[in-house]
């Protein structure tokens, strides 16, 4: 008995270890996304988008401890490891489906109503979907009841920033100037391709824990084994990701946008955070070669469309979330497990119908009091100084 409660005790001491660990790794996609937005944007803007990306952290978090994560999952009471821990873990994701909007809505939203839409999604609109797919699941037993498969948030967490987004453009519109009248859009190139760069590493390197850290024990050979093989998998669609959307660009342009491989490497990863733990170690080539031409044709499509979107976040956690649930479905399908194709297109229509209609109303509602897109004035003086009353670099000349 005394053996059993050691090993007991141990399995518990390394799963709350691998969980922390993994939490501290998503939590890096913090500066990840703060750093890539940052290098997208103008100089003009990239004090506000940091503030706006600490604020989203800050805001989101407390919202959800405070209300969401009960509302989500019922309790905080976890046998297996330390339910802080558990906690830490599930906050950690929270702010990823807002930050994938205010890369979208970047240089031209204001942080006050943007941080009032971080507190309902937080409290309520994230939980939500985590409540029906991950957690207690108040809908189980109806005919809305869900059997999608999503190991770390393909559509629960990416989809589901992409649908707020662009419920959020839709409201805001674009950027002043970005489409001209005789339907030519401006290019606005980024400001600090570095910083473009360190975002989008840190980003992938906080997959490894997004992905790899979903999978929920380390403790035992297969749990080891499963852990591995879904951080392998997560890796791989990346490198696919980019590879292809390197080679696009340079068959179509004739030359290599660092932007765009980079871009090609995050779809990859999206698309494979639905299933990495089920895949064999080729299956993910193919589902991030998808992921990457889906991003570089999805950008110019959007653009067409005036959506306007200055990081590609659109393209990236929208499209990818979407093909991301779907390929679980085409690759592991396991009908004895409840793991259909139909299953996981019923889980993204419910979650994106959901997602996008309450994203809407409340974006509405705010906005009637607190609009949300700043002046075409500020916009051309520029945010860091209406928001921030500093420059992240006040030595630069700003564009207008």
């Amino acid at each position: 008995m005394e053996k059993y409660l050691l090993i007991s005790d141990f399995t518990y001491i390394v799963d709350t270890l691998f969980v922390i660990f993994s939490m501290t790794l998503i939590i890096l996609m913090v500066p990840g996304f703060a750093m890539l937005e940052a290098g997208l944007v103008r100089t003009k803007n990239v004090a506000t988008v940091l503030t706006v990306n600490t604020m989203i952290y800050a805001v989101a978090s407390m919202a959800f401890f405070l209300y969401g994560y009960e509302y989500a999952f019922g309790t905080w009471e976890n046998s297996s490891l330390s339910m802080y821990a558990a906690f830490m873990f599930q906050m950690a994701f929270v702010g990823k489906t807002v930050n994938i909007m205010s890369g979208g809505v970047s240089e031209r939203v204001r942080i006050i109503p943007l941080s009032i839409f971080t507190v309902i999604m937080g409290a309520l609109i994230y939980p939500t979907v985590v409540n029906i797919t991950w957690g207690v699941n108040f809908l189980e037993g109806t005919a809305l009841a869900l059997s999608m498969y999503d190991l770390a948030g393909s559509t629960v967490i990416h989809s589901t920033g992409g649908w707020a987004l662009l419920a959020a453009i839709l409201i805001m519109g674009s950027r002043r100037g970005r489409y001209m009248k005789e339907g030519r859009v401006r290019v606005i190139p980024a400001s600090n391709i570095p910083l473009v760069v360190l975002g989008a590493f840190l980003l992938w390197i906080g997959w490894f824990g997004f992905n790899g850290g979903s999978v929920g024990s380390i403790t035992t050979k297969e749990g080891a084994d499963a852990v591995a093989l879904t951080i392998m998998n997560t890796n791989t669609a990346g490198l696919a990701g980019a590879i292809v959307a390197g080679f696009i660009m340079y068959i179509r342009y004739r030359k290599f946008d660092i932007t765009m491989i980079l871009n090609g490497a995050l779809g990859g990863l999206v698309a494979v955070t639905a299933g990495p733990d089920l895949y064999t170690i080729y299956q993910p080539i193919i589902i991030g070669v998808i992921g990457g031409i889906l991003v570089v044709f999805a950008v110019p499509i959007f653009d067409k469309m005036k959506i306007d979107d200055p990081v590609g976040a659109l393209s990236v956690h929208l499209v990818n979330g979407i093909w991301g649930t779907l390929a679980v479905g085409i690759f592991a399908s396991d009908p004895e497990n409840g793991i259909t194709l139909m299953g996981q297109i019923k889980g993204i229509v419910v979650v994106g119908i959901f997602a996008f209609s309450s994203s809407a109303i409340v974006l509405y509602f705010i906005n009637l009091v607190v609009k949300f897109r700043a002046s075409d004035e500020e916009q051309m003086k520029g945010l860091d100084i209406e928001e921030c009353g500093l420059e992240a670099y006040p030595e630069h000349q700003r564009s207008i």
